[in-house]
């Protein structure tokens, strides 16, 4: 059973703007693809590989997954051991959760994870982060 990770967005203001950082090449790796860097190395990783994602907390709610495709060392020179977390680049979005923040990323277990969108409703417009933490604090969403 796969593992995933969360981790807060910080500075985003919806998942369009996720998208658009991961689209910039300071958000992705030399291969293109999305990644975060982290300086935290996971000691789960072979569970997290197994179809794992990681969950992105926007503005206090749990609105987007990636798949995590691996793990890359980086080095920026400093003799820091950093984590590149490499990402899918489809972000798929999920039923909205509201998530106190927290400092880093965290492990997610898959019972916790919020289900993804029902086909169909992917492509429907976002409500205001705000609206949907309200809704999804009260069970409606």
């Amino acid at each position: 059973m796969p593992l995933h990770l969360i981790k807060l967005s910080v500075g985003t203001d919806d998942v369009s703007d996720l998208a658009a950082w991961q689209a910039d090449r300071r958000g992705q790796g030399p291969d293109g693809l999305p990644r975060h860097v982290t300086r935290m190395w996971p000691k789960r990783t072979d569970e997290v590989l197994d179809e794992g994602s990681i969950y992105w907390v926007i503005k206090g709610v749990i609105l987007c997954r990636q798949r995590v495709i691996r793990f890359d060392e980086l080095d920026r020179g400093d003799g820091i051991r950093r984590c590149a977390i490499v990402c899918e680049p489809d972000l798929k979005r999920v039923a909205a959760t509201p998530k106190r923040a927290f400092q880093g990323w965290r492990y997610l277990k898959p019972e916790d994870a919020p289900r993804d969108l029902a086909p169909g409703r992917e492509a429907e417009e976002p409500l205001p982060p705000a609206l949907q933490a309200a809704l999804a604090e009260i069970g409606v969403l």
